[in-house]
């Protein structure tokens, strides 16, 4: 999407489901604060950080322990020529893991972030947390969940999307009427609004623009799944909310509770699944062949 005439930056947050997903954390490098992720984490199972790839520089630049925290992506990093675009990659690389190690309680240079098909990240052999990465301009954005998914996605709050372009790609005709209601001065806020919600959408099935925005809905001013008629598509198991952070630029997260009830419990070293304890329990409560309990 190519920025054009700036418009005024929108609102500052919707305070849509903030109750489900936590209010975003900046940090201002590999100090943190960390313990707000872990607060975060524990309170609504999920967490969302901000930072700018500046904040992270001189990490990047001076720090011996770049290579192990990188990790498989030093390859990557070393053989981007662009210096500039060589340290915001590593910066989002950084952001990501330190995000995830306080989530789940470890070191940063522990963990090992791989990728899916499509580019979405995830930690190898970690399936106890969701992650999702997002930058733009000089923010980088994480999220990390342990109820299910979780996207998130970033634009400059006073970027102008006009709404007779873009309409038919982004919108269900009901949320074309719906942004049609609106004066002049808000459409282009709330399409840019609703862009943001539907990337963190797809970002968190994994799917990003494959999934034609116009075929699903999640409405202008409160966000829930919706079909392209404006009629409810779920159950209220995906939460939805955006802010406007470091002053110009508007994050947005999606994020689903599976119901799993899971362990609050996500440190590497001490959690081990209830199903899996239950199964084995079972396993050796049934007698052998010659009559005495397995184990």
């Amino acid at each position: 999407m190519n920025p054009s005439t700036p418009a005024k930056p929108a609102m500052t947050s919707v305070p849509h489901d903030t109750d489900r997903i936590s209010e975003p954390i900046h940090v201002s490098g590999p100090d943190g604060p960390w313990h707000k992720v872990r607060e975060g984490m524990r309170l609504r199972g999920n967490a969302v950080v901000y930072t700018t790839w500046g904040e992270w520089l001189a990490t990047a630049v001076t720090d011996p322990l770049l290579r192990p925290l990188l990790g498989r992506d030093w390859t990557r990093y070393r053989r981007t020529a662009d210096p500039v675009v060589r340290f915001r990659f590593a910066a989002s690389r950084m952001a990501t893991k330190f995000t995830a190690a306080a989530a789940l309680d470890t070191e940063a240079a522990a963990l090992d972030l791989a990728y899916k098909i499509g580019g979405r990240p995830y930690l190898r052999g970690l399936d106890q947390i969701d992650v999702s990465l997002t930058h733009t301009d000089d923010l980088i954005a994480v999220g990390v969940s342990r109820n299910g998914r979780i996207g998130v996605d970033a634009e400059p709050a006073t970027r102008t999307m006009s709404f007779d372009l873009m309409q038919e790609h982004v919108c269900t005709p009901a949320e074309r009427a719906e942004l049609q209601r609106l004066p002049d001065a808000d459409r282009s806020a709330g399409l840019l609004r609703l862009w943001t919600f539907k990337e963190a959408y797809t970002k968190a099935l994994g799917q990003g623009l494959r999934l034609g925005f116009s075929e699903f809905g999640l409405g202008v001013e409160s966000p829930g799944l919706l079909g392209p008629d404006g009629t409810p598509a779920a159950r209220g198991d995906w939460a939805f909310t955006t802010h406007q952070v470091l002053g110009r630029y508007l994050l947005s997260v999606a994020c689903h509770d599976a119901g799993l009830d899971t362990s609050r419990d996500t440190a590497p070293r001490t959690m081990l699944d209830e199903g899996f304890v239950g199964a084995v329990t079972g396993l050796l409560a049934v007698p052998a062949d010659d009559g005495t309990p397995r184990g």
